[in-house]
């Protein structure tokens, strides 16, 4: 640790931290990151862009009966909280006051900005508070931002398989960039840097689970080698639990930290707020880690492997126990919760078999699944081991459901029991048992119910709408313009799935899109699975499971039909659901449906039967399904007892 003393200097508009290895500048009393000094450069963010367009707050909020604003969150008022030897800690609040109703969104907000003697960096996190009699709300997103100096940092880092030189923000401008169906999505006809000529940039290109957003950032590959990293080391205050997916890093070149957000997911996850609804909730902390090399023989990669190696040491570290506010919960007074998770289906095991990596997390109380839709709380997470032991620590205390969802099974599980949390506490939760969705034997089936679309057939991109980072990737769904390939490849009809034949990761399109008809109009589609019953249950009912792993403005009808006319009334609507527009944002996923579809034995014939899956909605290329997983049961055999 270095032994230099932390300086804070105040002035009339800006405040300084500086530590001996950074200096970080903030202005007074707003409260944006102006200024970053760091080994010899004068400044890392953006200096062409004006102070409040460099490191900043912000949110998207609206009133009752008004359109979403964008804030960037300004202080009114400064004070130094902590100035010692060993840490710094500023405050910048903006305090909400009647007068603002309409103008302002209906909130107390408290940046706070930590610096750690011997600290690469610094820390931020902010509480946002809603209280008595203050007026309804709803909040679309909050994240920090961070705008990075396009002269020096090129070279983009989200995952070990997901980074590489990036095109300049100067290559989306008109003269230089064509736009493409949505405005995020831009062609790059004419760009700076030949090379990238013909390639794509869209910012939801780079989107990731929350469960995989610890660490991404940016390298400026001139000497002195410069990284600049945006460390998250808990997931806790994000909405929508571990599989919810939010932006990282982009062309700007930008870093941002998204607490909150409705993407790939829609106004399901938009929290909204009654009048005089109590809420109070801190996000963060996050750290803001620098890391450099002087070394013209280092790989500037080794910064993106040091930035990893400090997640670890963060992750190992929380909850931090430096942040100075009272509403920030200190380990001791946290709570544990260990366990085990089985599941039971009597058609794959007599006995009860190990949730083997199942996702297990406490929620606030809700129903079954309810955690993926919740985004006003806490949410705290783990993966069970091979053998179902789970164990989720460092918990805040209140009171839980234990939710759970096991990959390769059906459904979402849900402890009955409500689990409370005391400062100290150590819960032990006796084996639960999930008991997935089943009716009867499986008679066929259709991908891997893991939630996600990835295992389906997933085309080639265009030749004309290439990002070559995605070129023989496993994520190779993150392609601009899969949808349009449909139309290519059924021209006339629409896909016909045989069971017994077909493969779904040859046969089966990632996802049930419209058909272009022409430039302006599109229409619904109808697919087809083909099976053989050898006999049929005619007294009986089937279940047909369809799990669904994104809906956009869609509806999914399903038919079975004795002969090939797909006209007749469905035998099960789902009516429009979805808004997460995963098709549009690369995104293989947004919420999870399950649907559980009673078909009498009267429906089928012995021989070849067929069902219809229609998604007729089709006024956009981007309305459809994303399926996660389809099975056919057979009706339950009578049990023998013995």
């Amino acid at each position: 640790m270095s032994s230099l003393k932390l300086q804070l200097q105040v002035k009339d508009n800006h405040v300084t931290m500086n530590n001996g290895i950074l200096q970080v500048t903030l202005s007074k009393p707003d409260g944006i990151v102006t200024g970053i000094q760091y080994n010899g450069l004068d400044n890392l963010l953006e200096v062409r862009n004006e102070e409040s367009n460099r490191g900043y707050w912000d949110l998207v909020w609206s009133g009752s009966g008004t359109t979403g604003a964008f804030d960037v969150i300004r202080g009114t008022s400064f004070k130094v909280i902590v100035e010692k030897e060993e840490q710094i800690e500023l405050s910048f609040t903006r305090t909400w006051d009647p007068s603002q109703e309409g103008k302002a969104v209906p909130l107390n907000i408290d940046k706070r900005f930590v610096m750690l003697r011997g600290s690469s960096g610094f820390y931020t996190y902010a509480i946002y508070e809603h209280s008595e009699q203050w007026p309804a709300f709803s909040m679309a997103e909050t994240r920090i931002a961070f705008k990075l100096r396009k002269d020096k940092f090129h070279y983009m880092a989200i995952a070990d398989n997901r980074q590489r030189f990036m095109p300049l923000p100067d290559d989306r401008l008109q003269d230089r960039g064509q736009a493409l169906a949505y405005p995020e999505a831009v062609l790059l006809v004419n760009p700076i840097e030949p090379e990238f000529t013909g390639e794509v940039d869209d910012k939801y290109q780079y989107s990731c689970e929350n469960k995989d957003i610890l660490v991404h950032g940016w390298i400026s590959t001139e000497q002195p080698l410069v990284g600049f990293w945006l460390i998250t080391p808990s997931q806790e205050f994000r909405t929508g639990g571990p599989h919810k997916q939010n932006l990282t890093s982009h062309v700007g070149p930008t870093s941002l930290a998204v607490f909150s957000s409705a993407h790939y997911s829609g106004d399901d996850l938009v929290p909204k707020f009654g009048v005089g609804e109590q809420w109070k909730k801190v996000f963060g902390p996050v750290f803001i880690y620098l890391n450099s090399s002087t070394d013209d023989d280092d790989d500037p990669l080794w910064l993106w492997d040091d930035a990893k190696s400090q997640t670890v040491a963060e992750v190992e570290s929380w909850p931090y126990d430096f942040p100075a506010s009272e509403d920030f919960v200190k380990a001791d007074q946290r709570g544990n919760v260990v366990g085990r998770l089985l599941v039971r289906d009597r058609y794959l095991e007599e006995g009860l078999i190990p949730a083997n990596r199942g996702y297990v997390g406490l929620a606030p109380p809700g129903a079954p699944g309810s955690w993926q839709r919740e985004c006003k709380e806490y949410q705290f997470w783990t993966t069970s081991d091979e053998e179902g032991f789970f164990y989720i620590s460092g918990i805040r205390p209140g009171q839980y459901n234990l939710y759970a969802w096991v990959p390769g099974f059906i459904g979402d599980f849900k402890y009955e029991e409500i689990i409370t949390i005391t400062p100290g506490c150590y819960i032990y939760v006796e084996d639960v048992v999930y008991q997935p969705p089943r009716n009867g034997p499986t008679l066929w089936e259709i991908g891997i119910p893991d939630r996600s679309a990835a295992e389906f057939y997933v085309p080639d991109p265009s030749p004309k709408y290439i990002n070559r980072l995605y070129v023989n990737h496993p994520d190779r769904f993150r392609q601009y313009g899969l949808w349009e390939r449909y139309s290519e490849m059924y021209p006339d009809g629409d896909l016909v799935y045989t069971i017994g034949t077909s493969d779904y990761g040859r046969d089966w399109f990632f996802a049930q899109v419209t058909r272009k008809k022409d430039n302006k109009t599109y229409q619904g589609t109808t697919w087809q699975i083909k099976f053989k019953l050898e006999s049929v249950d005619k007294a009986n009912s089937y279940t047909l499971r369809v799990a669904i792993a994104s809906a956009t403005l869609s509806e999914l009808q399903v038919r079975t039909i004795r002969v090939n006319d797909a006209n007749g009334s469905p035998l099960f609507t789902s009516g429009l659901i979805g808004k997460d527009n995963s098709i549009a944002r690369h995104g293989i996923h947004g919420l999870y449906w399950l649907f559980s579809i009673e078909v009498p034995g009267s429906k089928f014939v012995e021989g070849v039967n067929t069902f219809f899956f229609t998604q007729p909605r089709s006024t956009s290329p981007f309305q459809g399904i994303m399926y996660d997983y389809i099975r056919l049961e057979g009706p339950s055999p009578p049990l023998a007892f013995g």
